[in-house]
């Protein structure tokens, strides 16, 4: 006998109201949250969202800051030497492919967009470099424009809180997009991810230090033990979420508050 997957005895409304509910306590509870990719406008977000592929955002804020100062525009990109650029991103990982992303990134926009990153999805996903995701992410985080970043935090948390099966990026962000107020989908968006990265980890979730345990039908993956939850909770605020999930902090080790999150 198979199990089913989680909340699919679940009506609609019901879904939607768990999943409203599921928001406001992301909210309360990483109130945090952002974009984790230090920019300062819509190219340099760009840029970063294209390294931080198989990187961790921290390792990508390592070596941005030599990078936009070398490459302040498109034309800087497009006429790059690319073992200059290569040696710069190498630690990135993928530098190569990387290195050919950003360099055709930049004439792109010069011939097409007078060398300014657009604002609309139907033309950022024309880019060298930028799927949707990508695309996400730079309209919400430089134009305001509400977007659903589907990585991969993002797609565990939502299968594991039984708000869609679907399995395809784009069905995804659909799926949860109809849950949700349009004007919370980046907000919501970094929230899941924040979470994804401090609590509901992919191979052992804090279950027992969760403030969404009474909300999500996954509840017990992860040990539901409040010490043993505690010790797996990561960041500068990982004490703050124990409190939040009604766990003593002190329960949390001082190398989960300093750990680097995912």
């Amino acid at each position: 006998m198979t199990s089913s997957p989680p909340g699919a005895s679940e009506t609609d409304l019901g879904r939607k109201r768990r999943a409203r509910k599921i928001g406001r306590v992301l909210a309360e509870t990483h109130p945090d949250a952002h974009c984790e990719l230090d920019h300062s406008n819509a190219l340099e977000l760009a840029v970063a969202t294209i390294l931080s592929a198989q990187c961790t955002d921290k390792k990508v804020n390592e070596v941005t800051p030599k990078l936009f100062a070398r490459y302040p525009d498109a034309a800087a990109y497009a006429g790059a030497d690319r073992g200059e650029m290569e040696e710069l991103i190498r630690p990135t990982g993928f530098y190569r492919n990387k290195t050919d992303s950003l360099l055709k990134l930049g004439q792109a926009l010069l011939d097409r967009y007078d060398g300014k990153v657009p604002g609309r999805l139907v033309d950022l996903v024309t880019l060298p470099g930028i799927g949707r995701k990508t695309a996400n992410v730079i309209l919400g985080n430089a134009f305001d424009v509400p977007g659903i970043t589907v990585d991969t935090h993002f797609q565990r948390l939502v299968h594991r809180w039984g708000l869609t099966t679907e399995t395809d990026p784009v069905k995804i962000e659909h799926a949860i997009g109809a849950l949700y107020d349009k004007r919370d989908w980046t907000m919501l968006s970094h929230r899941i991810i924040f979470h994804g990265r401090r609590v509901c980890h992919a191979r052992k979730p804090a279950c027992g230090a969760c403030t969404l345990a009474r909300l999500c039908p996954s509840y017990g993956t992860g040990p539901t033990e409040p010490a043993a939850a505690a010790k797996l909770l990561k960041g500068p605020r990982a004490r703050d979420l124990a409190v939040a999930a009604g766990v003593d902090p002190e329960l949390v080790p001082a190398q989960a508050v300093t750990a680097e999150v995912p």
